[in-house]
């Protein structure tokens, strides 16, 4: 059986006979009996195997070696020591596989920068048990979410000859011998034809799928070419971007609002025991954070009006708040304190927004929305999409875009355009969010930073 099914159905099994595989977490041999710290991954929860010197290969079993993987039966019984309920009395202990004593993982508590060297090792410590399960739970919310509510589920292209957010800062895509080249290059010998590059987000092709589907979404890997070092900043990292025709920017937050919290209650209720673990190890107060945004009021302001809150504060800013300029990390927390919970910040400056974003009637702001939430700042941004083509067409030429690449994007206002909204979310910030561990590079797998692409 696997642990999972266990713990589950523990009390009708008290006093069966089960046969487990696993790993050994941790062994405590001792003359005439030990305990083995079992795991097999299936569930956070642990068992704890015990055995004594009845056994007829008590000598080879008090010589098995943490990280060994080993197959045991015995009868669930309940516990009498602390920290478990139940545990097995051992009939028999077979060793499957041998680890030798210098496993990295011995039972001692081990540095997450330690463990990012030995990443292929690493789900196997109860930080990663806890955080990759987080992970897992709160992607299928996200695909529950949106599959309950209609919408179609959009694979975007990862390879692109279209820049989404305009920084250009992209990793670039060739065939072409890079170690020959000299003077320019000339990208119609290449293999597509034309210069291309990893995607930073999905949302422009997204945006045809919402035209033909009124409510569609993507959810996977973009790629950021950017030299931060920064805890929250990756090279490889994913997005969640829904596109929904005939929903404004207020239609736009509804979704925002309705997503976050479905995906931190579900897996506030799927995984009880890694968050325990996480609020008492990692953040106190985690579990009351997330129930408190899940039970909370989101509040929705306009940028002008937090630049007026935040020059009324009676603060001393690192940053001194600016109209038209964007806020600081100080700004946010602020704002999110001042109104006691999420804030949804609206009409944001154009000069610093992106060029698709629908521009408002003062000609100064564009329909655009951050989400504000306490202990984390900025979780999502989106915005109503400009559906009106002469206006998209004027912008792109202000910023020098090459419309040309992206006529098919401006023949959306051409056939049948629409009043269209959308939003992005970093699924990496999330989980930093949901597991207070405050690193990127340890709530991704594998992390690629720069300087970084090991394994």
């Amino acid at each position: 059986m696997f642990l999972d099914e266990v713990f589950a159905k523990e009390k009708e099994l008290i006093g069966k006979e089960i046969h487990v595989h696993g790993w050994i977490r941790n062994h405590r041999p001792q003359k005439e009996f030990g305990f083995i710290d079992f795991s097999d991954g299936t569930c956070f929860k642990h068992l704890q195997i015990v055995y004594d010197k009845e056994l007829a290969d008590f000598e080879q079993i008090i010589a098995y070696k943490n990280g060994s993987s080993v197959e045991a039966t015995g009868v669930l019984q309940k516990s009498e020591g602390k920290g478990q309920d139940v545990e097995l009395k051992a009939s028999k202990i077979t060793l499957l596989g041998d680890c030798p004593i210098d496993y990295p993982l011995q039972p001692k508590r081990h540095s997450n920068e330690f463990l990012r060297s030995i990443a292929y090792l690493r789900p196997r410590v109860n930080l990663f048990q806890a955080v990759f399960r987080i992970r897992s739970l709160a992607a299928l919310a996200i695909h529950e979410y949106f599959g309950k509510n209609g919408f179609v589920y959009f694979h975007a292209p990862l390879i692109t000859a279209s820049d989404c957010e305009g920084a250009g800062e992209m990793f670039q895509v060739t065939t072409l011998p890079l170690d020959k080249l000299k003077g320019e290059v000339d990208y119609k010998k290449d293999f597509f034809g034309k210069k291309t590059s990893l995607t930073v987000s999905g949302q422009l092709q997204a945006e045809t799928f919402a035209t033909a589907f009124s409510k569609t979404y993507t959810f996977g890997p973009t790629f950021r070419a950017e030299n931060s070092n920064t805890k929250v900043h990756a090279s490889e990292f994913w997005m969640i971007e829904p596109e929904m025709a005939f929903v404004d920017i207020n239609g736009n937050m509804d979704v925002m609002e309705g997503m976050l919290k479905y995906v931190v209650s579900y897996c506030l209720e799927h995984a009880k025991d890694e968050f325990k673990f996480l609020d008492q190890f990692v953040e106190k107060g985690l579990i009351e954070k997330l129930e408190k945004l899940v039970n909370s009021k989101f509040t929705r302001v306009t940028h002008e009006e937090v630049i007026t809150i935040l020059k009324q504060a009676d603060v001393k800013w690192e940053f001194t708040p600016e109209y038209g300029e964007d806020i600081a990390k100080e700004h946010e927390k602020y704002i999110t304190e001042y109104f006691d919970g999420p804030v949804f910040i609206t009409d944001w400056p154009k000069d610093i927004k992106a060029f698709y974003m629908k521009q408002n009637d003062d000609g100064k702001t564009v329909a655009a929305v951050d989400l504000e939430v306490p202990g984390a700042g900025e979780l999502m941004g989106g915005s109503e999409r400009e559906a009106d083509y002469n206006k998209l067409l004027k912008r792109m030429q202000e910023l020098n875009m090459d419309v040309s690449e992206m006529e098919w994007y401006l023949n959306l206002r051409k056939y049948g355009t629409c009043v269209h909204s959308g939003f992005g979310m970093g699924f990496e910030r999330l989980l930093i969010y949901l597991t207070g561990v405050d690193n990127i590079r340890d709530v991704i797998p594998y992390p690629r930073t720069p300087g970084n692409c090991d394994f």
